[in-house]
């Protein structure tokens, strides 16, 4: 019975602990400025794009990690500019994104290189220059965040009925109802 009571008591400490720490892991914070630089590549073609490294003012970073928050929101805005610019909408977009030029351009260089030096390339590489793209500062309060935002519900009214037939589990139909 004492064993038991022990991993009860174990198991709702634990549980009380998740509880009150979660909020705190979860925090972001902003930084005045940092740099960044986006990389899409494509699975249909050997075209590969880079922007120029840009200093980006206010980015939000997840305090736990010391990561971009909301770093799909950048992709995306690298992604719909391939769509509108290339007529390239379904690309592979990467950010890469620190408070130290230095690290930006240590990763720009590796990346780079990755694609360019490579006797044969089959690689395409192809720049974006800051005059055609900048990335926009995303707001990642959880006040204002409108990404966050629930989506709307729809009503049940607009669903279609059901007939309450369903495939047998095997996954073969049965045969239509003879017309009467």
């Amino acid at each position: 019975m004492k064993p038991i009571r022990q991993i009860t008591l174990t198991a709702t400490i634990l549980a009380v602990l998740a509880i009150v720490y979660s909020p705190l892991q979860a925090k972001n914070f902003v930084v005045p400025k940092a740099y960044m630089f986006g990389f899409s590549a494509s699975f249909n073609d050997s075209i590969i794009y880079f922007t120029d490294i840009q200093e980006v003012d206010s980015v939000w970073f997840m305090q736990k990690k010391d990561i971009l928050a909301g770093r799909s929101n950048y992709s995306n805005q690298l992604r719909d500019y391939c769509a509108q610019k290339f007529d390239q909408p379904k690309r592979t977009c990467v950010v890469i994104c620190s408070e130290k030029r230095k690290t930006v351009e240590k990763k720009y260089d590796k990346i780079k290189r990755k694609y360019t030096q490579k006797k044969g390339s089959t690689y395409d590489v192809r720049f974006i220059p800051l005059s055609d793209f900048k990335f926009d500062a995303i707001n990642m309060d959880e006040g204002t965040d409108e990404s966050a935002a629930k989506p709307e519900k729809k009503n049940k009214k607009d669903k279609p009925k059901k007939d309450g037939k369903r495939p047998p589990r095997d996954g073969k139909m049965p045969p239509p109802p003879p017309n009467k």
